[in-house]
């Protein structure tokens, strides 16, 4: 479990391409941006084959932890990203970045927005669990998603369709008549309602509680003694 969950995490927070691999005088013309395309797909089958490895895992105990780790953690690099591009007025059809700070940004967005699409479609009770009940995360991915939609990296492509069906699987938008999540298994649609997944989502509320009672005592006044108190 650790072995996948630390792959997986450093897909989430590697760092983009630097000027080595796009160069910095090439003219604002989009060839920059077909470049980063050609190694988007490069790490977007990266991207899958980590993925691939926790599917086959086939522990929705294992599988649960170590989404819960992998959303935090990529909801937090998608909200940093955003900062940074929101405060440098970068629009996502602007020519393809040169500034190595904005460049691993946007990078960041593009691809955790791919990849959570990819975890949604393939855990969707579980991602539904979490995402449903955090209004931060829903908004934060429909920027990624609005953002990723006029960058031209997914037009035309594969990874175009995950996003559109990742939108309708969280009812970010309205499900097509037809709309069907091709990854979604009979295990998926009787999860929900199985006494194991019950259990662990009752334990993982328990030990967030915990947590959080832990967290407010140590935010709490602290009261030093002297020794000739003690």
């Amino acid at each position: 479990m650790q072995t996948v969950c630390a792959v997986i995490l450093v897909f989430i927070a590697a760092a983009a391409f630097t000027s080595a691999d796009l160069d910095a005088h090439r003219p604002r013309h989009d060839t920059n941006l077909e470049i980063y395309k050609r190694l988007f797909e490069t790490k977007r089958k990266d991207q899958l084959n980590a993925l691939k490895n926790l599917v086959e895992l086939n522990d929705i105990n294992q599988q649960y932890k170590i989404i819960d780790i992998m959303l935090k953690g990529l909801f937090k690099v998608l909200e940093d990203s955003r900062q940074i591009l929101v405060a440098a007025n970068m629009q996502p059809n602007d020519p393809f970045p040169m500034d190595d700070k904005i460049k691993e940004a946007y990078s960041h967005v593009v691809e955790n927005t791919a990849f959570f699409g990819d975890v949604a479609l393939r855990f969707p009770r579980i991602v539904h669990h979490y995402y449903d009940r955090n209004s931060d995360w829903g908004g934060l991915l429909r920027w990624g998603l609005n953002f990723c939609n006029q960058t031209g990296v997914f037009t035309g492509g594969a990874h175009q369709h995950v996003l559109t069906l990742m939108s309708q699987e969280l009812g970010i938008t309205e499900k097509a008549p037809d709309f069907i999540n091709p990854y979604r298994t009979e295990r998926d649609d009787v999860l929900h309602t199985a006494e194991a997944f019950q259990k662990i989502l009752r334990e993982e509320e328990k030990r967030r509680r915990k947590e959080e009672k832990r967290k407010e005592i140590r935010k709490g006044p602290r009261i030093s003694r002297s020794r000739s108190e003690l």
